[in-house]
């Protein structure tokens, strides 16, 4: 499922218009990603929870030439999948 479809999907349930559907979608992945930044976490329960978590440096491989290359550390989202939702897939 795309962006579209999901909006699509949204405004059939709710029985809003694409064009609300969209808008609070594009309102929940800002409120996600704004909570991220400030180092928080986001919870639903009975879907799950979006996290920040930190990649430590490593050494990597150039696949090419198999030349060791080093990987800067960052910071990555994760979502790890709520109890409710791992028992409907």
């Amino acid at each position: 499922m795309n962006k579209a479809e999901l909006i699509a999907k949204l405004a059939d349930d709710a029985g809003i218009t694409k064009t609300q559907a969209n808008a609070a979608l594009d309102s929940f992945t800002e409120a996600v990603t704004k909570s991220l930044k400030g180092g928080g976490k986001v919870t639903l329960v009975g879907f799950g929870t979006f996290s920040v978590s930190k990649r430590a440096a490593r050494n990597g491989r150039n696949p090419q030439t198999g030349a060791v290359i080093k990987i800067k550390a960052k910071k990555v989202a994760k979502f790890k999948a709520g109890k409710e939702l791992s028992a409907k897939l």
